[in-house]
This record gives structure tokens, sequence and C-alpha cells, in this order.
């Protein structure tokens, strides 16, 4: 199906990459394209429904209607000089932009850097953030075509227009003149237009999300006859919640909710479930919020162009057969996505498992689950429906509320990112639970969970840890699709995202984080009845690398007085941060007794049931904890209970909102992420305040520039670009070293042996004591393979080292022996910095040999990195106390470390065309450090995305 929203010109300049969907302030979406000739009906029709007074403010005089050569000039562009935007809505334009170049006097012009820019919107979508969204995207444009500043003539009295402009965050300047403003602003992005920018993403898409889950109407398409369909199970689902004892409440200065059943081959008169059914959407007689389309795949292009013609704002489709089969379902889901977008609505699914709100003022189940879970805390987010499934179970039977939810299966349009804009917002989310199997924006969910995670827990198990395999259907870019888990882990540990294993863990540590207050460190005592129960959760802390106090037994005969004074005692103490109650059923009391060679339990039918005393706790034990469960909360430190075979127990300690755990390993875990988690809070908070990135000398940022763009202008670059994999071009070490030192980043100097005598003549001109190694790319970093020689103080030791090396390694010229002075003695680390056109520029660092390369022992930070990033990152790696005098060594220049890594951050960040530093080895002495070896990688990166103009996704 052709889509009208987009204009297929015919002139073979028409920059197809200007056109993107965008979400406005309400919630809804709009197309933003090129103004073409084939628009001229469109803008008329647009400038029809203009009222006088905005029509008055555009031109600045009665101008009732557009001549033809008004028509024409406004949709003839050349789209460098003259350039014409459009919001296109159900192909209708709402509103226009266009710029025009000029030159220093204020005349058009071919080659001037400013333009004037001037604005047109539809009365009826004034306030809705259209202007705002067109200004991003034509200062891109401009951007693009090499303007560098905006001029506009406004009326004082169009306010709303003046407010744009003044309110977009450029540097500007502005002028009064003959009655009419003038203003300049540079398009160059600035922090604060960046920050307005994505505040107003944030509005956007956290109301678009929930327009949603309150619908006041929803129509079931494909609803049968048959109960046993998807269809029939949705509208009896969306009954269940609609027809609460809540439903009254919801709005009442409005019409009431409202449920629809549609089905093209019904009889008139049909009803199912107590629901008229309607042959189309358009026969229902009111407005309809949301539709659930549960239709065949052939019959859902028509059931959303209908849904479209009648004004609905969002689509949950659980209808299968799309990029989960195959290249050409891909295709259909992307036709279905743009053909909802340029309808406004927005798009859950497809194969989709639906929506779940527990509001209970506007409770909503568009969904496959056959009941509302109970209200709670827990924000809920996954892409697949048996995973889905398993999360409401594992909720209920828990006792655990959902304030809301989502499985959103292909995730074509509404993702992840969108949720957590959401949960942000909603007061009833405490907790945000996320099932991901695949990343859309990684660099995004950092950025909008580092900013929900300051001030709500994010708990994610991300699936395909190991394989890094893509689900059948899931809508990724290429750049995104093979994410290393290191990468992923360096996310997740810079947004404050707390990464689990297993849905089990998943609900153990967000339990923890709803119920319990944050611990403020990692001190942890441990209190029970049972000696071997407690030695095992103190092992497990120690593990977990919490700090554990040693074990209070209280024996198998303790009583619940003996548990409430332990407890109490545990709590009060200023070294303890957090406890541990650890449980077993109290052996030769009522709740076991021993028959016949063998313990039986209060289940046992030999023991009989009628005792009330009977159970598999004892409930003094119980009562215990829950004043104990008070206490904690008072002095803000968590309490928690490690139990075995105690199934009645965590019943009775769910109502004081103590997490009960039936293995001392899953509540030492739960705890660790608990810790972790408060740990990145203080640092965060503290960060705000004290980290900074600092103003570092010999920064050469144009020379740097220069030089980069002169490697990617070479023959080679040129060649590289038709290369499989990009145009990541390796520069010579001479270069490279010239690039590295414009930055204060100086590689000691390496000299050609190809021969003894070149040999000599390199350490005459360096000085002794040298270095004689091989640089070969089979043999670089090789020291196992005996390819360098240290110490050489003299010449005869030099001529010797070549001569075996020579011999050793199959010549010298194959080898590509290279004399270097000769480094302080100190730890050899490994630092490197990669672009990943996914995430953005993350910084690496290691110990150079096996730990990095055998063991993996390297850490990672996003870049741009502040002086708290790299002094936590050298700290982070196991083998740190290498750097610290470990078993009485000397402790090495980390000051000078640390510096060196925020010189390779500034670099990468400052100039993104570097794909990629890696420096190594560096020798850390105890004074200063050495870089002995450095390769640097280029590339024409495409511009970061998330830095752009506000776009919807396109996959």
């Amino acid at each position: 199906m052709e889509d009208p929203a987009v204009a297929n010109p015919a002139q073979p300049d028409y920059p197809q990459h200007w056109e993107a969907d965008v979400l406005l302030r309400d919630g809804g979406t709009a197309r933003i394209r090129p103004i073409t000739p084939d628009d001229a009906g469109r803008l008329v029709e647009f400038y029809e429904q203009v009222s006088d007074q905005s029509k008055y403010f555009r031109f600045f005089a009665p101008y009732p209607r557009l001549s033809d050569k008004d028509v024409r000039r406004f949709t003839h562009h050349d789209f460098v000089n003259r350039v014409g935007l459009a919001v296109v809505v159900r192909d209708h334009f709402i509103a226009t932009v266009r710029y025009d170049r000029i030159d220093a006097e204020g005349r058009p012009s071919e080659h001037g850097t400013d333009a004037e820019v001037a604005f047109l919107v539809q009365d009826a979508h004034q306030g809705r953030g259209v202007a705002s969204a067109l200004l991003e995207h034509i200062a891109a444009v401009a951007q693009e075509r090499g303007i560098r500043r905006f001029q506009a003539e406004v009326l004082p009295e169009n306010r709303k227009m003046v407010k744009v402009f003044t309110d977009a965050g450029y540097t500007q300047r502005r002028s009064f003149t003959d009655g009419v403003v003038h203003l300049e602003f540079d398009l160059e992005q600035t922090d604060r237009s960046l920050a307005v920018m994505r505040a107003r993403e944030h509005r956007a898409e956290a109301r678009s999300v929930q327009r949603l889950l309150t619908p006041r109407s929803v129509a079931v398409i494909g609803v049968s006859r048959n109960p046993q369909t998807v269809g029939r199970a949705l509208l009896r689902d969306l009954l269940g919640s609609f027809d609460t004892e809540f439903a009254s409440r919801y709005e009442p200065e409005h019409a009431p909710r409202a449920v629809y059943a549609v089905n093209r081959g019904a009889p008139p008169g049909t009803e199912l479930d107590g629901v008229p059914v309607h042959r189309s959407i358009l026969d229902i007689p009111g407005p309809v919020d949301l539709a659930v389309i549960a239709v065949p795949e052939s019959a859902v292009p028509a059931a959303v162009a209908e849904c479209g013609a009648h004004g609905v704002q969002g689509l949950v489709v659980v209808t299968a057969g799309y990029a989960e089969t195959g290249p050409e379902g891909r295709g259909r889901q992307r036709a279905l996505v743009r053909q909802a977008r340029a309808a406004g609505m927005r798009v859950i699914g497809p194969n989709a498992f639906g929506l779940i709100n527990t509001d209970p003022d506007r409770p909503l189940n568009a969904s496959l689950a056959p009941h509302l879970p109970d209200r709670g805390g827990f924000g809920i987010f996954c892409q697949s429906g048996a995973i889905g499934v398993a999360l409401l179970e594992a909720a209920h039977r828990r006792g655990l509320g959902v304030s809301s939810f989502a499985s959103v299966g292909n995730r074509s349009d509404v993702s992840g990112n969108d949720f957590l804009q959401y949960w942000a917002e909603d007061d009833a989310t405490e907790v945000v639970l996320l099932y991901l199997e695949s990343f859309g924006n990684p660099r995004k969910f950092t950025r909008i969970a580092r900013r929900l995670a300051a001030a709500k827990p994010v708990v994610v198990v991300k699936g395909a840890r190991h394989t890094g395999s893509l689900p059948p259907g899931h809508a990724v870019p290429a750049t995104a699709t093979g994410l290393r888990d290191a990468t992923v882990d360096a996310l997740f540990e810079q947004a404050g995202v707390t990464r689990v294993a297993t849905i089990t863990e998943l609900f153990d540590t967000g339990e923890l984080l709803a119920q319990q207050p944050l611990p403020p460190g990692d001190r942890v005592a441990v209190v029970g009845n049972s000696d071997s129960l407690g030695l095992l959760t103190y092992d497990a802390c120690l593990s977990a690398g919490l700090r554990p106090c040693t074990p209070v037994d209280l024996t198998t005969a303790a009583t619940g007085e003996n548990f409430r004074i332990a407890l109490d005692v545990a709590l009060s103490d200023p070294a303890v941060d957090a406890v541990i109650a650890v449980a077993i059923p109290p052996i030769g009391t009522s709740a076991h007794a021993f028959m016949g060679g063998r313990l039986a339990g209060p289940d046992d039918p030999e023991m009989g049931s009628d005792d009330p005393e009977m159970g598999s706790d004892d409930p003094e034990i119980a009562t215990a904890l829950l004043e104990a469960g008070e206490r904690a909360r008072e002095l803000g430190k968590p309490l928690v209970l490690a139990h075995l075979a105690l199934t009645d127990l965590p019943t009775r300690l769910r109502p004081g909102g103590i997490p009960a755990y039936a293995a001392p390993e899953r509540a030492v875990r739960a705890l660790a992420h608990a810790v972790h988690y408060a740990q990145w809070r203080r640092r965060t908070a503290e960060a705000e305040e004290t980290a900074r990135v600092p103003e570092l000398d010999r920064i050469d940022e144009p020379g740097a520039r220069a030089l980069v763009e002169a490697a990617l202008s070479t023959r080679a670059a040129t060649a590289a670009r038709t290369q499989p994999g990009g145009a990541r071009i390796t520069l010579p070490d001479a270069e490279a070293r010239a690039l590295l030192a414009r930055y204060g980043i100086d590689v000691s100097p390496t000299l050609p042996a190809p021969d003894e005598e070149a040999a000599v003549r390199a350490a005459d001109q360096l000085g002794y004591p040298v270095a004689l190694k091989a640089t070969a790319p089979h043999l670089r970093h090789r020291p196992d393979l005996g390819s360098v020689r240290l110490d050489l103080t003299g010449e005869p030791g030099l001529r010797r080292a070549h001569r075996e090396l020579d011999a050793l390694l199959g010549g010298a010229a194959g080898a590509e022996l290279v004399v270097q002075q000769l480094a302080p003695r100190g730890v050899d680390t490994v630092i490197g910095a990669t672009v990943d056109p996914a995430v953005g520029a993350i910084l690496s660092f290691g110990l150079a040999g096996a730990p990095a390369e055998l063991l993996g022992d390297v850490a990672h930070r996003l870049v741009p990195a502040t002086d708290q990033d790299v002094a936590g990152l050298i700290r982070e790696v196991r083998a740190a106390p290498l750097l610290f005098g470990w078993r009485g060594a000397e402790a090495v220049d980390t000051d000078a470390l640390e510096e060196l890594l925020l010189r390779v951050s500034q670099l990468v960040d400052d100039v993104p065309e570097i794909a990629s530093v890696d420096l190594e080895p560096v020798v850390v002495a105890p004074h200063g450090l050495a870089i002995l070896g450095a390769r640097v990688r280029v590339a024409p990166l495409p511009v970061r995305s998330d830095l752009g103009p506000r776009a919807m996704s396109t996959l």
C-alpha cells in the first residue's frame, strides 16, 4: 500500500533523509517532510483552514488566499537555498516552515550563511508543539546546507511564535525596529537547546503511553462467535477490566467508558458477551481512543485505515505474521507502522500480548491475560508474550502488585524507552522490571534509564547474554545487533540499571527494592536459629562482595523472644547496614515430631490436623520478624529472611513487606543488588555536585581535526569506503603519534631496525638503555614468543640481541624490528576507546596480557568520562591491587593514568571521526607513565542520531 504521507517526488535531488515521524506534545504522531510541487493542492487546502489572524501574523498584512504565484513559490524549492517542510497528518498539511538563504545585506544568496525563516501552523493544531518540532528539523536541514544562523521577523502580538524561538535554547539576539521584533539565533546546539529538546521528547513520549493506557473507549476488531478465538478472549478480558466497581468513578464529568466489538461479517443486530457488534469501526457512533486488532494479517491494512479515518489514537496489534516470518513480513511491518503514524496513531506490536493498567480509576486489560493483576508498584515491560505470561504469574504467586504492564511483541513502534519515559512520571510506579531481548536505541535507553534510576529502581533481565542472537521480528538497527555483552554491562552500570540473570532473580531483587529501605552500606548482620544456614549466608555474602559480620546463632530452640532481642541488637548496631534473618523449622517443638525413625511434619497424616499449634513455623517468630521490620524501616536498614522448609512464614510476613527467600543465596543476591544500586545513587548524587571533566592543557582540537580530515581525504580512505564493513582505516604509526600528540598523549618514539647498523644508529639517536622488539602484526604484544629484548645498555648487547631476534623470528625485515627507549619499570596496562554507532564512544581499561586477554578483566565507561568515572574505571578491574602496592610493591602513578584516560576520552568525544584508539602497553611507573604502542583508526562516521532533531524510529 502506498503511504500518502510520503511525497515520492520526481526530482532526483529530493532529500529523502529529511523525512521523519515525530511525536507531538499531546502524544499524537505526525510526519515531517519536504514540500514538493505535488503538494500544491494540499497547500491551498491547508491555507484555507488557517484563521485570518494567523495569516496576518505570517504576512504582516491581510492575506485571505494564496495566488498561483504564491503556490508555486511555496512548493518549488531547490533544497539548498530555499527549503520548505510540512507537518502531515492523514495526508493533510497542519503546519509549514520555509527558509530562504540570504547574504549579509539580507538579499537572496547562494553562498550566505544566514537564512530567513517563517512558520505557519493551523489554529486547530497550535499548542501541540508542532512549531517546536518543525524548528528542530528545519535547523538541522539548514546546518546540513551550510547555514549557521536563522533570522526571523515576528509581530509583537504573535507571542506564541516569539515563545517558540525564545524557548528553543539557541544563542540568540533580539531587536525591535519599526514595530517588528527581529530575532537572530545561531543554529549550533547548546547545552540548553539540547536539554529543551530532550525535555520535550520526554513529555511527548510519556503522554503517548498515557493515552494508550487510559482510553475512554476501546474497540476490539476481529471478534468472533467462537468463544475460543483470540478476538473473543480479548473482548472478555477487556469487559472484565471495564466492568468493575471502579468503572463508574472514571472521569464522571465525561461520557462513561465504552467497549465496542467489530466483525466485518457480523449480521445486523449481533451481540457478543452483551456488546453490540459493528461491521466497521466507522459505524461506531462515538469516538474510539484505542483499537485492539485481532484479524488475519491480510485484513490488518484495511482495519488500520478505518481506525485512522475514525480518529483512533492508538493500536494494539496482536496479529502475527510480520517481521518474525522473514524479510517480506518485515516489509509488511514497516508499512503498518508508516500507515498508523501517518494517521496520528501509535502501535503496540504487532504480535503483541497486550497492555494492562491497574489504576482503580481507569482499569484496562487490553491483553490476553484473563484477569487484571493486583494493584501495586511494579511497572513491567517485556517483548515476548510467553515471558509476559511468566512475569504476571510470578507477580501473582508472590502477592506483588502491578501498576502497568506491556508486552509489545515485535516492538515496531512503542518501545521500552517510551514506557521508561512514562514510568518516570507515574507516581503509582515504584520499581521498573524489564525483560529485554534487544535494543532499538541503546544510547537513548542509557540516557532515559539513568534519569529514571536516579529516582526509581530499574531491574533488567537481558536475554541472549552469550549468543547475542536477535529474536525473530525485533526491529533493531544494524549497528545495535552486535552489541557485546561487556558493552551492555557498561550501559547498565552507568545508567544505574540493575542487571540480573533470571526471572526469579528479577522478582527477588524487585521485591526487596520495593518493600525495604535502600541499605546505607555493605555491612551485613546474619541472625538466626541455624548455625549451618548462617554460615551458608555468610559465605554467600563474601562471594557477593558484601561485608558480613560473624553470624549470630540462636540455636534451633530459639523462641520468638530470642529472635526479637537478637534482631533489635543487630539493627541498632551502627556497624550494621542490613540484616539477614535465617530460619529453619524449630526442631523439637510441635512443628516436627520424630516418628518411627523419621521426621514428621505438620502435614503428615499420622499427626492429624486439629492442633491449632501445628504449622510449618512458629507464629511467635513471625511476630518478632514483623516487629523488627518496623524497627528496620525506622532506622533505614533493610531486613530480609532466608529460610528452609517454612511454607507459612513468608505468607505471615507479607503484610509487613519483609521479603522471604527459600535459599540464602537468593536473599544475598537480592541484597547485593540493592547495595550496589544504593551506592550508585549516592555516587550519582555526589557526582552531580563534584564530578567534572577537567580542563586539560596541550589540547589542539583544530589541529587534530585537520589531521583526521587529511587522512580521510586520501586515496586509501576513499578505497576503504567501498569495502564491506565500512570505511575504517588504520593510520600509519607516524600519523597516529602526531594525532595523539595534539591531545597531549605522547607515544614513546620508535625507529626501524631492519639491520644491525640501523639498530645502532637508532639507539644512538634515542639514547641508551633501549629495547628491541618486533612490531609485525603477528608478533606485536607477544613477549611470550621471545620477540622483545630489554635493558640493552650498549652497542655490543644491542648487536647480539638483533642477531638473536633475526634468527629466531625469521628475519629482521619480516619481524619489523624497531628500537625504542627503555620505559621505566611499572605495571603494564592497556587503554582503548571504541566508537559504537549504536552506543557512542566507550572507554576501556585493563592490565595488559593475561588479565585482559585471557580473563576478560576489562572495565568500561561511556564517553565523555568525568574525573570520577576514570577513578572508578581503574579501580574496577579485579587486578587493580597491582596498581596500589600489592604485596609490598611500590604503588604506581594512578594520577598520571587517570589524566591519560581523560585525554583519550576527550579526543574521541571531540573528534567523532576517530573510530578507535588502542594504547598498549601503557607502562605505569611509580612516577609517570610511558606509552609504548598506539593504533588509531578513523572513519567518516554518521552524525550521532541522539543529538539530532527529535524523530521516531524508522526501522
